[in-house]
């Protein structure tokens, strides 16, 4: 078990992505400005996916330039191609993260291409990085089951995990975009992926579809996981998955993490304020339980 957590905060990227309610980029630069003066070490600030498939960060570019930079904290984005990577560069990031599907049916819904395809989108993206001499981050979603394709095999897994390793990503963070893993499930995942990949280069990345994330969470910290995708107050969900609610909700997991004396470094007042202020701008509900206490 891991005395320290490094919390991924994804709420201003895959939180909002899924959001109806449209928000200005001032709104979204507020909030990941607050997040920044909760300890968060993390947060991911936006997407160079086409607007048109993501309207909510269409306005990314704004937000990566209007933010606070805290020297210490990374604001990674999210690039798909070499036309997003440029936009990343051009917009100031910093940090970047490309993604995957550890399935051919989702990767096609999702990003409109194979397996294969994504990764010779990947090199040019990886050779901007180099050059920029900037980090990049993997994600690799649909890693215990997929909408169209059903089961995920973990070899499948540590394959596709390898290969984002071997091409030049420093982490890959394994996403249960639908929210289907249990416990057991969660470990021998990491058991079989950790076998190709060090486990101090793994992240994990749960949905709470089921309310078995942080369960999930618990079994993996039992395996020496210590990097944790969450989003304030549960935001998000996934598009191409019916029914798929958000991400587990960061203040959860981190009051879990405090009563298991880990480490995280973060504020949990101040960070649950800022999830009810988000909630309130998008007129919705927040999904962390720990977060009604503050409210």
């Amino acid at each position: 078990m891991p005395s320290e957590v490094t919390i991924v905060e994804v709420g201003p990227r895959d939180g909002l992505q899924n959001e109806q309610q449209p928000l200005t980029a001032q709104s979204k630069i507020d909030f990941i400005n607050r997040l920044s003066s909760c300890g968060l070490k993390v947060i991911e600030s936006g997407s160079m996916v086409n607007p048109g498939w993501v309207p909510q960060l269409a306005d990314s570019e704004a937000v990566i330039k209007g933010i606070d930079r805290h020297p210490d904290i990374k604001y990674p984005v999210l690039v798909p191609n070499e036309k997003g990577m440029e936009r990343a560069l051009d917009a100031g990031a910093k940090d970047i993260a490309i993604f995957i599907s550890a399935s051919e049916g989702f990767n096609q819904k999702n990003l409109n291409c194979s397996i294969e395809e994504s990764f010779t989108r990947f090199e040019p993206v990886m050779a901007m990085a180099r050059s920029a001499d900037i980090e990049v981050r993997g994600y690799l979603s649909c890693v215990m089951g997929c909408p169209y394709g059903g089961k995920v095999k973990p070899m499948v897994v540590a394959s596709i995990a390898r290969r984002l390793i071997e091409l030049g990503c420093y982490e890959v963070s394994l996403g249960d975009t639908i929210g289907v893993g249990t416990p057991l499930q969660a470990q021998r995942l990491i058991q079989t992926v950790s076998k190709q990949v060090p486990i101090e280069q793994l992240a994990i990345h749960f949905h709470d579809t089921r309310g078995q994330a942080l369960a999930n969470i618990f079994a993996c910290l039992e395996l020496g996981i210590a990097t944790i995708d969450s989003s304030v107050a549960g935001l998000g969900g996934c598009p191409y998955a019916k029914g798929s609610s958000g991400n587990v909700a960061t203040e959860d997991v981190v009051y879990m993490l405090a009563g298991m004396g880990i480490g995280t470094g973060i504020d949990l007042r101040a960070l649950s304020e800022t999830g009810i202020t988000i909630c309130n701008a998008l007129q919705r509900g927040n999904r962390s339980k720990v977060a009604l206490l503050y409210q």
